[in-house]
């Protein structure tokens, strides 16, 4: 079979097929509608091209590439480059004992769908370049390790000498492709390549080339290796496993992880507000502020790089330059909150966890890697560039999607997650490392999607598409502990919150009480500073032990009462205003102590009477060097009414738009398929139609030809079709099959002939026009 009659082959095949069958083709294999195909003849050309099927090639699973490879072997002709035609018995036959025949069958049925296989089942046909879509160049299903057991293939392993073995570990490190003379089949038997070829242990592919099998290479690197003698579905666990945990207790640990994960997040932007950190030359953050900010908020250094690297891509964070400057500003750029935090802390649980949970499925970075060494031994930073993986999202889907496919609450080990990977995806068999698969599951562990080794509610839900968000709030709800509206207060000043806090609860316990332990059930220690802080927030010593009253299920204890009430007594004895500042007290006293303080010289404090004094310093600087001198001071605004004094941290404003990751490889919208597959059927309506006439009379680009324009009104009196080739305005060239009605103002009115849809065409964009039989 030649390749022109090959490609008039398949063409026929798509042109019998129905609309909705070339739209399952295209959704499959979406490089062959960009751009249109003027025809079923050129999709099959198309589709035969070496590129296009290595795309087509990229997900099929093991048996899908033991039968095609097998259609490859079997079907190829001696006398030429084209495979023969192959029947389905006989794929079977081949594969019998390592696959069963209706799954046999489906995977051929999927060859077909996708156009890597066509015809009847007695005589299936594959085009010239189909071995493109297979993940290695040699045959390794139906070569020689087709059939052999992994028992078998380790112990050739261990046979080998030191010379051998060295050459398979090299090509187990780097590209399974090596090149050597001594691949030729007449070269030296006694040599290390042919005695490897000879033992199956390497593959000719060429006289000067060799791979190695990918089992191979996965043994060498320590990897569960492909089951070549057993192409079923490797299972994820024993038929017979039980869970470990009940499905509630997967669920309520995933909302304990998100809302720890939130409060880290939370504390992350706090510091960053207080101290903004150093932007590296690179724009990246270095790994001794990564470490610093670690030591700050009692993190590991490793969640600190997920939880930045989430933050960076959501521009939660960004470099710029930190308003208002921290005290220690340098007037340089740092990483500082950006206005999109204060959003984002404001919002509830839930939603808080869908923005860091969206980050990570789309985010093209991989935070793991953050201070392992690189090619050179440099340590990757934080928001590098170094870090970017475009294939990372896909990781992540595919290892969920794997997972999700487990028992409900049933653990999955990161070895038969691996395995069932490696099945699925041969192709990608060096991208899904254990290595890679542990990291990516800590990670999910950490957002919830992942609990006790199985796959949550919420991270079944975050699959199912970005049309999902209301059913993934849900269950987002559901995972999450329900609020609490109270607390135990201790005699030792502490306050134990039994779970997460109502949004009203929480904003008054930050405020009066900070956090010395997180967890399920938190613990809050009141002191002076903090109840001060309440106090500078316009909150009266009244209001908090009514607040304590009101929330507390144990008795307020005295020592609690005292502290508010002590504080409070000193509190606002001394008013700070703008002048700059000015001081104010009722008490003569009180106020010819402060201008006897040691505050009194740095701040330039001048007496205006017995109960006023101003500086000239700012407001806020009053306020500190009073209180570091032993004073409490409040501060006031021009009405007298006490202002909030609380640190709002440091924000910067975003530098750059945050970049929604875009598909791989975007998959037309049914509308625009619908459009590409009626032009292709109009396009071979018109191929096929009988011309009455002379040749195509050319029309000029100007759509002034004469010629072409008198053929235009001879079919209008005779009612003749026209075969008419056109040009749209996106210079895309297409033919159609019409019956015109209507010629002027530059352009031909005509009905398709096939959907008897009445078109425009303007008469400088036609290229050719030709008179057709009825």
């Amino acid at each position: 079979m030649s390749s022109d009659s090959q490609d008039g082959s398949l063409a026929d095949d798509l042109a019998s097929r129905t609309d909705d069958e070339l739209t399952d083709l295209l959704v499959a294999r979406p490089d062959l509608a960009s751009p249109p195909p003027a025809g079923t003849k050129v999709l099959a050309s198309r589709a035969l091209s070496s590129a296009s099927s290595a795309l087509a090639g990229e997900d099929l699973d093991l048996l899908s590439v033991a039968v095609l490879e097998t259609v490859v072997d079997a079907g190829t002709d001696t006398t030429g480059p084209v495979p023969a035609p192959v029947a389905l018995t006989a794929i079977q036959k081949a594969l019998a004992g390592r696959a069963s025949k209706p799954d046999i069958r489906a995977r051929v049925d999927l060859l077909r769908r996708r156009a890597l296989l066509w015809g009847s089942d007695k005589a299936l046909l594959t085009g010239a370049h189909a071995p493109a879509a297979l993940p290695w160049r040699a045959h390794h299903l139906t070569g020689p390790l087709g059939a052999v057991t992994t028992e078998d293939l380790q112990t050739r392993l261990e046979a080998l000498d030191e010379q051998e073995r060295g050459l398979v570990e090299t090509l187990s490190r780097g590209p399974s492709l090596g090149r050597s003379r001594d691949a030729a089949s007449d070269a030296d038997p006694t040599k290390p390549v042919p005695r490897l070829v000879a033992a199956g242990l390497l593959a000719r592919v060429d006289e000067q080339t060799v791979e190695l099998p990918p089992m191979i290479g996965q043994l060498l690197r320590g990897e569960p290796p492909l089951r070549t003698d057993d192409l079923h579905p490797p299972a994820l666990h024993d038929a017979d496993t039980k869970p470990r945990f009940s499905a509630a207790a997967v669920e309520a640990a995933a909302g304990g992880e998100a809302l720890e994960l939130i409060r880290h997040t939370t504390s992350l932007l706090r510091s960053l507000g207080a101290t903004p950190a150093a932007v590296l030359r690179s724009g990246a953050l270095g790994v001794r502020e990564l470490r610093r900010l670690a030591k700050v908020t009692g993190l590991t250094q490793q969640r600190m790089a997920f939880i930045v690297e989430l933050l960076g891509y959501t521009r939660l964070i960004d470099a710029g330059f930190p308003e208002p400057p921290p005290p220690d500003d340098t007037g340089e750029l740092a990483f500082a909150p950006t206005p999109a935090a204060d959003s984002w802390l404001h919002q509830t649980p839930e939603r808080q966890w869908l923005v860091l949970l969206e980050a990570w499925l789309e985010m093209p970075r991989r935070p793991w890697q953050v201070g392992e060494p690189d090619r050179d031994g440099n340590a990757f930073a934080a928001l590098s560039g170094d870090l970017h993986d475009a294939y990372a999202p896909v990781q992540r889907r595919a290892i969920l999607a794997t997972l999700e496919d487990g028992k409900p609450a049933v653990p999955v080990t990161d070895i038969a997650l691996a395995t069932a990977l490696h099945w699925r995806q041969p192709r990608q068999i060096r991208r899904y490392t254990l290595r890679i698969i542990d990291e990516t599951l800590r990670e999910a562990r950490e957002l919830g999607l992942v609990a006790h080794g199985a796959v949550t509610s919420v991270g079944r839900t975050s699959l199912i598409g970005d049309d999902a968000e209301a059913v993934l709030l849900d269950a987002m709800r559901a995972a999450l502990p329900e609020p609490v509206d109270h607390f135990l207060a201790q005699a030792d000043l502490t306050l134990t919150v039994p779970g997460p806090m109502t949004a009203e609860l929480a904003e008054q316990v930050e405020l009066v009480a900070d956090l010395e332990s997180g967890g399920a059930a938190s613990v809050y220690r009141v002191s002076e500073n903090s109840v001060r802080r309440a106090l500078d927030a316009g909150r009266g010593s009244s209001e908090l032990i009514a607040m304590f009253t009101t929330h507390s299920r144990t008795p307020v204890p005295q020592s609690l009462t005292y502290l508010i009430e002590d504080v409070a007594r000193k509190h606002g004895q001394l008013r700070v205003g703008v002048a700059s500042a000015f001081i104010r007290c009722e008490d003569p006293t009180t106020l010819a102590a402060v201008l006897r303080s040691e505050a009194a010289e740095p701040l330039a404090l001048r007496a205006l009477a017995p109960t006023v004094a101003v500086s000239p310093a700012d407001v806020r600087d009053v306020i500190d060097r009073l209180r570091s001198a032993g004073f409490a001071p409040a501060g006031e605004d021009s009405s007298g009414s006490l202002v909030d004094l609380r640190e709002r941290g440091s924000r910067v404003s975003v530098a750059r738009q945050r970049r929604h990751a875009q598909p791989r490889r975007p998959v037309p919208s049914p509308d625009q398929l619908r459009m590409v597959i009626a032009r292709m059927r109009s396009s071979d309506r018109a191929d096929g139609a009988r011309s009455a006439g002379p040749a195509a009379v050319p029309v000029r680009a100007s759509g002034s030809g004469e010629s072409a324009t008198a053929l235009i009104q001879l079919a209008l009196r005779a009612k003749r079709r026209l075969r008419v080739d056109y040009v749209d305005a996106h210079g895309s060239a297409t033919r159609h099959l019409v019956t015109p009605t209507a010629l002027g103002a530059g352009q031909l009115v005509a009905v398709d002939t096939g959907t008897q849809e009445e078109e425009r065409f303007s008469l400088h964009r036609i290229t050719s026009v030709e008179l057709l039989e009825n």
